[in-house]
Formats: structure tokens, sequence, C-alpha cells
């Protein structure tokens, strides 16, 4: 009994380790610090639930509809389903297949047959009736670990899906805010059009009244009125984009092209300063697309499990019991009807072994490609991060330069219409810095819109924006 349970022992070791096929899966080397970061601590932005890191009312609204109603969302969410499903199935890979089954026959045999002969000598009858009722049983024993690879397997591809979703619902956030934020900028410069072709129409004015005292010539009065049409040409340029903004929001949103309604004002946000990163290493457990390819890795790691255990035997237990009579009338006769089986046996695949080898080994290399996109991976992640820090660092001296060019160039625009109507100045001088003024007013939007939307992108890139 003894060198039984050693035997037993032994080879319930020998599964075990043979059994550890899958590895584990190895995190690749990261910077201590992203480039550009000038606040080096663990806290990191990406820990806000996006409802705190974006403030703005109306785009809270605009991004709550986008995750109610994103279809690309949606698809993601049937996506998981399908995943739990299929995690669900595979916890009962080892669980034993039982079917039910019931049987009935009916064979006549020939009287000139030995077969007949003889049946007709024991049972008085040329026929042969069979009634049979029972349970099959099959089970494969979850030896050298396959069928708790394929476990991992399935709960790897069902995480998978999740941070599939989590990485797709960071995407649409930012796109909806950058988006918001493009709109903003569009309307801000639209107010600037209209405010420059006042100006255009009050230099106009004066211009034509000099026109007709004969004090300017009329290409004064020209270039005045072209200078105006350049502004005026902006303005329905600018409402168009506006419409497009709106139209491509509105998909992000999940609805057919509307309006936006909106209450907030571009030069009204502030931007924020001092935004804390965190370390590279918080990317790896907190970026969904990051996550998202480590799990890949795990699941290359569990198949490569999965291929090398089919190279060795299985071990496959069957069993069927149940009644069986000749005659319909003794069928469930207990206990003389009842009958039982049960076997167990080793099966080695032999002349498919070279398939099965071959299977293992493009695993293996399928392993390798996904350890070298977890890399990648990891890589593109703390390069985006450290492109954003980039961004706002060097938006914020662009910006702080326009705002001065502007103020500047205000002064300018109001010295030249006082130096033009006291006849110091020419028309020339009047138009040439209403239109710098208007080209800084545009470029100062534009730059303001840039440092908000460098802000969602560094969010995004840190993994924030899926709580």
């Amino acid at each position: 009994m003894k060198k039984q349970m050693k035997k037993y022992s032994a080879l319930f070791l020998l599964l075990t380790v043979f059994g550890s096929f899958a590895q584990e899966v190895k995190t690749p080397a990261v910077p201590e610090n992203f480039r550009n970061a000038t606040v080096r601590d663990t806290a990191t932005i990406a820990g806000k639930p996006w409802k705190e890191f974006f403030t703005e009312t109306d785009l809270v609204q605009l991004i709550e509809g986008a995750l109610a109603k994103n279809n690309s969302l949606q698809v993601a969410e049937e996506n998981i389903k399908i995943a739990n499903l299929q995690y669900k199935q595979s916890k009962w890979g080892n669980v034993p297949q039982v079917n039910a089954f019931v049987n009935s026959s009916y064979s006549r045999l020939s009287e000139n047959s030995l077969n007949g002969r003889n049946a007709q000598l024991a049972l008085g009858q040329n026929h042969i009736e069979d009634y049979s009722a029972g349970i099959n049983l099959s089970w494969e024993v979850g030896i050298w670990g396959k069928i708790r690879n394929q476990k991992k397997n399935a709960l790897a591809v069902y995480m998978q899906t999740a941070e599939a979703k989590k990485a797709l619902q960071t995407t649409v956030v930012a796109n909806v805010s950058k988006g918001f934020y493009d709109l903003l900028m569009l309307d801000a410069q639209l107010d600037i059009a209209k405010k420059t072709l006042m100006l255009n129409d009050s230099t106009l004015f004066m211009v034509t009244l000099q026109f007709e005292a004969g004090q300017v010539t009329s290409l004064a009065k020209q270039q005045t009125e072209a200078q105006r049409l350049a502004s005026a040409q902006l303005i329905p340029q600018l409402e168009q984009n506006i419409l497009l903004q709106e139209n491509g929001l509105s998909i992000l949103t999940g609805t057919f092209p509307e309006a936006k309604e909106r209450n907030s004002r571009l030069h009204l946000l502030e931007v924020k300063e001092n935004l804390s990163t965190g370390i590279p290493a918080q990317l790896i457990s907190r970026r969904p697309d990051v996550k998202s390819v480590e799990l890949a890795l795990k699941a290359a790691n569990a198949k490569v499990g999965i291929t090398k255990a089919n190279l060795y035997p299985s071990l496959n237990i069957t069993a069927t019991a149940g009644v069986n009579a000749f005659e319909a009338s003794n069928w469930f006769t207990i206990p003389a009807s009842l009958f039982g089986s049960v076997a167990g046996g080793l099966t080695a695949p032999l002349l498919q072994g070279k398939k099965i080898r071959t299977q293992y080994e493009i695993a293996k290399i399928q392993q390798e490609q996904a350890t070298i996109e977890f890399r990648q991976a990891v890589l593109v992640a703390v390069g985006e991060v450290s492109d954003a820090l980039a961004k706002i660092d060097k938006q914020s001296a662009q910006y702080a330069i326009a705002s001065q060019r502007v103020e500047t160039l205000k002064k300018a625009v109001a010295n030249a219409h006082m130096l033009f109507k006291n006849g110091m100045a020419t028309y020339l001088e009047v138009i040439v810095a209403q239109s710098n003024l208007l080209a800084a007013e545009l470029e100062l939007a534009t730059i303001k819109k840039d440092r908000l939307s460098s802000n969602v992108e560094l969010y995004r890139a840190l993994g924030g924006g899926w709580e």
C-alpha cells in the first residue's frame, strides 16, 4: 500500500512539474520619469474620473451622451458579453461530459442462419429485441496543465475585451472634449471676424468720405473695400466649419447632425497648469490599451501551454450505466436489468505528432510577437505622454508671446485710426494694422484651443477617461 502511495505521489509531482508549460509575463523596462515632466511624484491626473477632470457643464453633457449612445462603445459592450460567455464555458472544461440515451432495436434473423437457429432454440423465436436506457460519461483528466491553460486563455481574452472597451472610452472622451474645444475656438474666431468686419466698415466709411472730398484716390477706396471683403469672406467660412464640427460631435454622441447648445466661451476657460503625471511604470497597470496588449501576451503564453500539452498523452475516463433487456416487459426490472462499465486509458498522438509540434512552434512564435508588441505598446505610451508634456510646455510660452502681440496690435490699430483721422497716417497703415490684428487674434484663439487639447491628450495618454 505504501509503495502504491509513493508511486501515485511521484506521478502527481511529475504531472505538476510538466504541467507548468506557460511562462509568466515579464514587465518591460521603463524610464524612471517622463521627459519634460515638471512634477515628479506618484500622483497622476489619470486617477481622476473624467467628471472631475472636465468641469465645463456643456462638455460633461456631451461626454455623457457619447458614452451612452456611441455605437462603437455599444459594439465593444457586446464583445464583452460574448467573451464573458466563452470564459464561463471554459470553466466547464474539466467537468465530465454526461449524456443520457434510450435505445430500442428489433432484428429478424434468417431461419437458415446459425444465429437464427440458435435464437429459435434459445428463445423460441427468430427475431431479437433489445431495449436499453442509461447515461454515458466521458472525462479528460486535466494533466499537463492543458485545461488550466485553456481557462487562463479564456480569462485573458475576456479581460482583454474589457480593456479594449476602456481604451475606446478614453478615446471617445478625448475626441469629444477636443471636438468641443475646436467648436469653442471657431465660435471665438467667428466673433473676432465679425468685430473686425465692423472695424473695416468704420474705416471704409472714413475713406469713402475722404474720397468724396478729393483727399484720397479711388485706389485707396478700392483697397479698403478689398480688406473689408476679406474679413466678410471669413465669416461664412467659419460658419461652415462650425456646422461641420457640430455634425462631427453629433456622430460621436450617437445622434443625427444637429446644433450643439453651449454657454461656454473659449476666453473664459481655464487652462490647468502643473498637471501631475506620476511615473512611467504606472502606465502598464493604468492605461487600458497597454493592459490589453499585456493580456494578449498572457493569452499567447497560455496557448503555448495548450499546444505543448497536446504533444503528450491524454488520460480519458469513460463510464456507462443503465438498464438493458431483450423484452420490453423486463426493461426496468431492478436489479436484474442493471448494467455498467468503467474504462480508463491514455491516448497519445502518433501520426499527427508533426502537425501538433508545428502548432506548438507557431504558438511560441506568436508568443514572441506578443512580447514585442507589449514592449512597443509601453514604448508608445511613454512617448505619447512625453509628447503631450512637450506641447504643454512650449504652447504655454507661445500663448504668452501671442497674447503680448495681440495687445500690442490693438494699441497699433487704435493709434492708426487716431492718426488717420488727423491726417498723420495713410489708409494703408490702417489696413495693415487691422489685418495684422485679425491674424494675431485668430492665432491666439488657436493656441488657446491647442493648450486645452494638449491637456486632454495628456489625460488620455496617462490612461484617464475610462472611470
